[in-house]
């Protein structure tokens, strides 16, 4: 198969992923405030809040679980870090929610199982 096909075959699983992860995250009872959000500094899958906190949330589609583990690389982390820094400064809806708790999480999304949602996955 060319390397053309293969990388939208990932890129579709990867857009479905973000899909099946928003409607994952809104049976836990989270609000889905943006998904696919960019801006000049990077891309968030998507942010949602739950009672008082704040989520970015990266999603990964992989083979396998251990494929997943290491699939947030360090340059990532910030990049992302940076994107919801400027989200939340550009953003209207959460004008005056100063006390919001801001977390980074992962879901890990691997064929015929059940996402996995990794919590507080890591601090910039």
């Amino acid at each position: 198969m060319p390397d053309l096909q293969k990388r939208r075959r990932a890129h579709r699983w990867g857009i479905n992923a973000e899909k099946l992860a928003g409607w994952y995250l809104r049976g836990k009872g989270y609000r889905i405030l943006a998904g696919r959000s960019r801006n000049a500094l990077g891309e968030i899958d998507i942010l949602a809040k739950r009672g008082n906190t704040l989520a970015a949330i990266e999603v990964k589609a992989r083979k396998t679980w251990e494929e997943c583990e290491t699939s947030v690389a360090p340059w990532k982390q910030q990049r992302i870090a940076r994107a919801m820094e400027m989200w939340l400064a550009q953003s209207s809806t959460l004008a005056g929610e100063q006390n919001c708790a801001i977390r980074f999480d992962v879901i890990w999304m691997t064929p015929w199982r059940w996402p996995r949602h990794i919590k507080d996955a890591w601090r910039p």
